[in-house]
Formats: C-alpha cells, sequence, structure tokens
C-alpha cells in the first residue's frame, strides 16, 4: 500500500481536522488537509477562492491536490468535503481503499453538523441558511462518501476522543508509526 494509510472524508463539521489531527499525534503521523494544501498553492483561503473565482475553480483546484495528496503523503489526509463531488476523485478513493488503506466516512447528522459550524465564514456553501444547506449537502453527498469509504464512523453526539478511538480501532493495521 503507497499513499496516505488514512484517508478522512465526510461533511463540513463532521470533525475532519480534528480527527485526522489527534489519530496522526496518537501513530505518530503526518496529516494533511487538502483544503490547506489549495491554500498554500494559492495563497487564498477556501472561502476567498469560492467569492473571487467560484465553486468550479476551487473543486478544480481541490481534485489536483487531492490526486497528489494520495500519491504523496503516507500518512493521515483530510479531504474537503465536498472532494467526493468529483468523479475522478472519487475513482482515485475507491481504488486507495482497494489497496487495503482505510477510507473512513466522518458521518454526522444535520443537527450535531449546524451546531458545529455556527456561523463560521470559512464554510463558504453554508453561509446563507447554514441549517437548509446542511441538510441539502448531507442527502446529497452520502451515497457520495458511502461509494468511496470503507468504513463508517458516526460522530453525532459523540465527543471528538470517542470518535478518534473508534478511527484507530477499525483502521488499526492501517494506521501504524
Amino acid at each position: 500500500m503507497s499513499g496516505p494509510a488514512l484517508v478522512l472524508v465526510g461533511p463540513p463539521a463532521s470533525g475532519k481536522t480534528t480527527v485526522g489531527t489527534a489519530v496522526a499525534e496518537a501513530r505518530e503521523l503526518p496529516f494533511r488537509d487538502t483544503d490547506r494544501d489549495v491554500e498554500a498553492e494559492t495563497g487564498v483561503s477556501v472561502a476567498d477562492l469560492f467569492v473571487q473565482h467560484g465553486e468550479p475553480h476551487f473543486r478544480a483546484l481541490e481534485e489536483r491536490a487531492v490526486a497528489r495528496a494520495l500519491a504523496e503523503h503516507a500518512g493521515v489526509l483530510a479531504l474537503g468535503g465536498g472532494a467526493v463531488t468529483s468523479a475522478a476523485t472519487r475513482e482515485l478513493l475507491v481504488a486507495h481503499g482497494g489497496t487495503g488503506a482505510a477510507v473512513v466516512w466522518l458521518d454526522v447528522d444535520v443537527a450535531s453538523a449546524a451546531r458545529r459550524v455556527g456561523l463560521s465564514r470559512d464554510r463558504p456553501l453554508l453561509a446563507v441558511n447554514p441549517r437548509a444547506m446542511l441538510r441539502t449537502m448531507l442527502e446529497q453527498r452520502a451515497p457520495l462518501y458511502a461509494e468511496v469509504a470503507t468504513h463508517r464512523v458516526p460522530t453525532a453526539g459523540r465527543s471528538p476522543e470517542e470518535v478518534v478511538t473508534e478511527v484507530i480501532a477499525v483502521v488499526s493495521p492501517q494506521v501504524q508509526p
């Protein structure tokens, strides 16, 4: 198996960065987030990319960032919530999971996600009526997360520590220092 030992996918506010960072620290592995990769490459925040150039432009950058990270990174990788909307990215994730690597879907319900997001300006797709947007997003993307995931871990009503413990348990053979 080459590439990341663990890839985290899921909607905004599912805990990908929080859980990914904690799993990486616990297993002494490097952590990488494709949203941060896009920001480092462009020098612009994800939110500003959406405003200045639109979602299609951001998604093209994200698709390339995911492909690079899957090829280069050997630790824990967190993808942006919408990365799975790209057919090319889904194909890469399914292939990656087929190598024995773990692709974990951090699943969250609307109420929990809405509480976690609050009025965050860093989530451009949730800027107007976050609860309705989250509901629509979760419904539309759930089949895509299910398509690429080798494991599903629910996060609603659970502490980050509980989720981290479950993620490590379900992927322990893959996620070793």
